[in-house]
């Protein structure tokens, strides 16, 4: 069975209907800016605010807080599985981003989603990573390179890394400069255990730029394929 981590962006209107998200996938919510209401059956659970983020497991619903609210949805799906943007007057969705992710049925994986800030030109020094996942920019800008190639990413645009090819990342020189992540890793590194490995040996000990916001770290199964 082939393997998907697909990235929406959804626009909520303030006080929206709620829209239901199917539960037969692994997902994260991360609020960019305004606030979301969650629900579960016939209970509300609350509201997470700006810079949050949750992970989803069962039946949940999703609405709008008092103010419109920006979120990043990312599902781990069967490759097979149709896109599945939200779909009410009230919400907008844009899939940006969609990678194969090469996940093993017999290995036990985590769900990570992170916040890496760098300051005014700094920088994450040539490094690979446990596991696979998507980024988004969500302040500043970045550039990444990788196998040769170099891309500069904005605000709101995001890219997929396989963790196995080497990357350095060089942020915004004049301002700060912020991504969010989820990255699929060994249950091993379960309790925000470091993925990161640097390739040259002399980068190990020098002071790194980057700062992490841990949000969600939790033990995940992966998607059956349906009957």
């Amino acid at each position: 069975m082939a393997f998907e981590i697909r990235l929406y962006l959804d626009r909520v209107g303030a006080k929206s209907p709620f829209l239901g998200l199917p539960r037969d996938v692994v997902r994260a919510l991360y609020v960019v800016d305004g606030a979301l209401a969650m629900c579960k059956g016939n209970g509300t659970l609350g509201t997470i605010g700006a810079n949050s983020a949750i992970h989803q497991s069962g039946d949940w619903a999703i609405s709008g807080g008092s103010v419109p609210t920006t979120v990043l949805r990312w599902e781990v799906v069967d490759a097979a599985r149709p896109s599945q943007p939200a779909a009410l007057s009230d919400v907008s969705s844009t899939l940006l981003l969609a990678a194969p992710a090469l996940l093993r049925s017999d290995i036990e994986y985590l769900l990570r989603c992170d916040r890496v800030d760098f300051p005014p030109g700094g920088e994450a020094f040539l490094h690979t990573h446990q596991g696979c996942g998507t980024r988004c920019l969500v302040s500043g800008s970045i550039r990444i390179d990788t196998q040769g190639t170099s891309h500069s990413y904005g605000p709101l645009q995001a890219w997929f890394e396989n963790g196995t090819d080497p990357v350095f990342a060089a942020a915004d020189s004049l301002q700060p400069s912020a991504f969010v992540r989820v990255m699929i890793l060994p249950r091993a590194l379960l309790g925000g255990k470091s993925s990161i490995k640097y390739v040259r040996a002399e980068d190990l000990d020098r002071p790194k730029s980057q700062r992490y916001q841990i949000f969600v770290d939790t033990p995940i199964e992966l998607p059956r394929q349906a009957a």
